[in-house]
């Protein structure tokens, strides 16, 4: 096998790891979509003024946006990211920011922090409800309200709080 041979099954080999990295969490729901920055800061002012004291979980954190700007506002900022590769970027970019902490995980399988505050999703129609319920599984778990803020999707049965442009608040409280 000549060398142009062995670079070039190198080469879709690592084109190959790459596809799979992004498909699977597309397959799972949680696709890479940016948030905007300037509707994430007015959203964490005027839905939930985020402030010092708070924890901010963003379930799929992505390139980290939303830890940012809650970070900036004095929070802590959480972020569960499932794909490798966006986890491993967000970390490197906020590695000096002792504010945020990535984590790569499926967020179904993650336990909340007690401090936990406030979740963001920004995720597809067809999981919101899942969310949904694995926040009220953490609110019982941790018996306290979890703010929670669905970027897009409302959720079916629970009137939301507040609602700005594509954004909704809604309080989560434990199950009894």
């Amino acid at each position: 096998m000549s060398l142009a041979s062995i670079i070039m099954v190198v080469i879709l080999l690592l084109i190959a790891i790459i596809t799979l990295i992004f498909l699977i969490p597309g397959l799972t729901g949680a696709p890479y979509v940016p948030s905007e920055k300037a509707k994430v800061k007015k959203v964490l002012t005027k839905l939930y003024p985020i402030k010092h004291g708070d924890l901010l979980i963003d379930l799929g954190a992505g390139d980290g946006v939303v830890l940012q700007v809650a970070a900036k506002r004095g929070a802590k900022a959480l972020g569960l990211e499932i794909n490798p590769i966006l986890a491993l970027l967000t970390n490197w970019r906020f590695r000096k920011n002792r504010k945020i902490t990535i984590k790569c995980c499926n967020f179904y399988r993650y336990k909340f922090p007690a401090k936990t505050t406030i979740v963001y999703a920004y995720a597809l129609a067809n999981h919101i409800e899942t969310i949904r319920r694995k926040i009220e599984c953490e609110a019982t778990r941790l018996n306290k309200p979890i703010y929670f803020i669905s970027n897009a999707f409302d959720l079916e049965d629970i009137k939301p709080e507040k609602k700005w442009d594509s954004f909704y608040l809604y309080r989560i409280d434990p199950q009894s």
